[in-house]
């Protein structure tokens, strides 16, 4: 099989080559696997080699023997079936009792909840612009939902500042069950200020992965600290090259927010008698100080939008 990756035996083994697909192959990426060519040829033989089964048929040559690695090691007894995070050097052995179908396996939410969330850096840097604050190595979207890229092709996605002092107090949110899929630009989740209704737009296109739980418990989170603790969900993106392709990022999105508070005070200033800032800082609870006529215009108009 082609070596597509420049490969070293420091490096780990690769996921086939620990399941004995493969005989010998190294893995340089971090177990990057939704972005190494490697993985994906093997991917394409089995599905091959399997739709040949399907139909009775037996593969042929010598990728006919092929099959996917989480099959294979499916032949393997339940106490010695590796779980994928020790495959990955992450902990110490455990079996997998899910046949490796993650997305079901509470072990897999807790990780990540132990791992990703409670070892969750802070952003590297703030900076403010134009009164709002935006930390450093976020990706952006025009409906003010932002992404984080944590690992795996997982990212963790909430709303930006802007939003949040546009929303201010949030009651309670209705946000999908893990497993479910989300599209780039579509809705995403909705919160709620009383019985009204704020849908904000998917940054990217996945599958939800876990539900922050401790927004469930503390809505205020979401508002308060919302790139941090107020997060609202992990996802799997299998295309996060192309989906980071519709994002804002950097100066970019730094023009972008600029441009947003702008407008924001040519529509305070048309619809309202409100301010948008006060002493160089975006105000908080705008939502809760427009006129309720005005409301679903600003949302419209600020939040509506998709990446």
């Amino acid at each position: 099989m082609e070596q597509f990756q420049t490969t070293k035996q420091t490096d780990p083994q690769c996921l086939w080559m620990q399941a004995g697909v493969v005989p010998k192959k190294y893995c340089p990426m971090d177990f990057s696997c939704t972005g190494c060519r490697f993985d994906r040829a093997l991917n394409r033989v089995c599905r091959l080699n399997q739709h040949l089964l399907n139909q009775g048929k037996m593969p042929s040559g010598k990728k006919g023997s092929l099959m996917f690695w989480q099959d294979r090691l499916k032949k393997m007894p339940l106490a010695k079936r590796p779980c994928i995070h020790h495959m990955k050097g992450k902990i110490s052995f455990k079996s997998c009792p899910k046949a490796y179908h993650c997305i079901d396996c509470e072990f897999d939410q807790y990780f990540y909840d132990q791992f990703k969330v409670h070892a969750m850096m802070q952003p590297m840097d703030f900076e403010t612009v134009s009164g709002v604050v935006m930390p450093a190595g976020y990706y952006l979207s025009a409906g003010h939902t932002w992404v984080k890229i944590e690992d795996q092709g997982i990212v963790r996605m909430g709303i930006d500042d802007f939003a949040s002092r546009l929303v201010g107090k949030i009651d309670h949110m209705a946000i999908p069950l893990m497993g479910k899929e989300i599209s780039q630009g579509q809705a995403g989740f909705t919160l709620f200020r009383n019985r009204y209704p704020i849908t904000f737009t998917s940054a990217v296109s996945g599958i939800i992965t876990q539900v922050n739980p401790e927004i469930k418990k503390n809505p205020d989170l979401v508002t308060n600290a919302p790139y941090t603790d107020g997060w609202i969900c992990l996802v799997y993106c299998p295309d996060i090259k192309q989906n980071l392709k519709n994002l804002l990022f950097m100066a970019d999105s730094r023009r972008f927010m600029a441009g947003q508070v702008e407008n924001l005070h040519a529509f305070l200033e048309d619809a309202t008698q409100l301010k948008a800032a006060d002493g160089g800082s975006m105000v908080r609870d705008i939502l809760g100080n427009v006129p309720e006529a005005q409301r679903d215009r600003l949302i419209k108009t600020f939040i509506s939008p998709g990446p």
